[in-house]
């Protein structure tokens, strides 16, 4: 599972034209399912960006989190983040999870996450178009594969 987040003053996303999900100061998450993904690799994720101190406190240091902020989360599913680019021209997806699973994922992944705070999404598999405020600019790359040993 690899995830980019981005702390961001306002986000949203639209459909066809429409805007299906919007949030304002928060984290706008791009997450990407991989082949293999469990429950596991989705509450680690989930735990770690909630709790992420990314926000800064009065001192400007980043030592906040998302939950300390009473932040949202614009969440949007990405299946381009499971690929590779080691040779040629053209990514791989061939370690992006398969549709179906993906989406049971991605739902279960949502579902905690607004266990704790205001979570808006996209569409699952739509085209869309994604519009955000990025503040600082601060941006991380999060992968997790759950050690299975």
């Amino acid at each position: 599972m690899r995830t980019v987040i981005q702390r961001v003053s306002r986000a949203s996303v639209e459909v066809d034209g429409k805007v299906v999900g919007k949030i304002n100061r928060g984290i706008l998450a791009f997450v990407g399912i991989e082949k293999g993904d469990t429950d596991k690799e989705i509450a680690f994720m989930a735990e770690k960006i909630l709790n992420l101190r990314i926000f800064p406190d009065d001192e400007y240091r980043m030592n906040l989190s998302v939950k300390d902020i009473g932040g949202e989360i614009l969440s949007i599913s990405q299946f381009t983040l499971a690929s590779h680019i080691k040779k040629g021209r053209r990514p791989d997806f061939t370690n992006a999870e398969e549709p179906g699973r993906a989406e049971e994922l991605y739902e279960t992944f949502n579902e905690l996450l607004s266990h704790e705070i205001k979570v808006e999404k996209g569409v699952f598999g739509a085209m869309m178009q994604i519009e955000s405020i990025n503040d600082g600019p601060v941006t991380f790359i999060i992968e997790k594969k759950y050690n299975k040993q």
